[in-house]
């Protein structure tokens, strides 16, 4: 074997990995309750991205539909009904894995007055709840929403911050999130260039940084799992499995 071809094989076999998330254990970010978002669209769908995930050696799923008012009314109540007939067909199916819900909550006026009046909210795990916003514009009531979190003792996780273009922008805004220890949840497709290059790029950085609390998929259809599968391709596949994350701990 010539010099060439033995550095061919040796970058072959890095790049030729199968992806393995049990290191991972729980995907806390995910739209598997079929029809209620702009997941999966069909219980079908929904079993066969689940047992797709679960092959990757997951062992738990925090499926967390959309909470956005002028596109997705959903209610805590809502949601639980559409897991309980989604673990009904994964018996059925004889798919084991462990599947929770909560709720991805996009942050605007009407999720600040529902915080202002009391209302429960679904969480990922006891008081740890996953909110969102739009990927250009810092919200003005970004931190005000924040604060009216913790008054009502939850802990807010921002959902995948790398896709905010306001954050790229903006280290301060970013170091002040850090400072109120507002908890940082990356999507394991942003490392693959599935969003943009610039979102992969501030990837990167939050990793190198340990910035990153938590990790998820952000499934929503099969497109995302197959480029998904392409995260072992990444030198950040390796430091990703290095970071103190608390995906283990929900």
């Amino acid at each position: 074997m010539g010099i060439i071809d033995f550095f061919r094989k040796s970058k072959a076999s890095t790049y030729d990995q199968n992806l393995d998330l049990a290191w991972m254990h729980t995907d806390m970010h995910s739209h598997l309750i079929p029809g209620i978002d702009d997941g999966s669209k069909t219980m079908e769908q929904s079993i066969d991205l689940i047992r797709r995930l679960e092959s990757y050696g997951l062992k738990k799923i925090i499926t967390t539909p959309h909470i956005m008012w002028e596109f997705y009314k959903n209610t805590p109540e809502i949601i639980l009904n559409g897991l309980k007939k989604l673990r009904k067909e994964l018996s059925i199916n004889d798919i084991e894995i462990e599947i929770n819900a909560a709720a991805e909550y996009y942050i605007d006026e009407f999720f600040f007055e529902k915080l202002k009046n009391g209302h429960q909210l679904l969480p990922v795990s006891e008081n740890y709840v996953l909110v969102e916003t739009g990927f250009i514009n810092k919200p003005a009531i970004l931190f005000d929403t924040f604060f009216e979190m913790e008054l009502n003792h939850y802990k807010p996780i921002l959902a995948h911050p790398e896709r905010y273009y306001y954050l790229i922008g903006d280290k301060k805004t970013m170091h002040d999130l850090l400072d109120r220890e507002i908890y940082f949840q990356l999507n394991l497709l942003s490392l693959t260039g599935f969003y943009s290059k610039e979102v992969k790029v501030f990837a990167e950085e939050l990793v190198d940084e340990k910035r990153v609390k938590l990790v998820g998929t952000d499934c929503h259809n099969d497109r995302y799992l197959d480029a998904l599968e392409t995260l072992p391709k990444s030198k950040y596949y390796e430091k990703l499995q290095h970071l103190d994350l608390l995906n283990n701990t929900l």
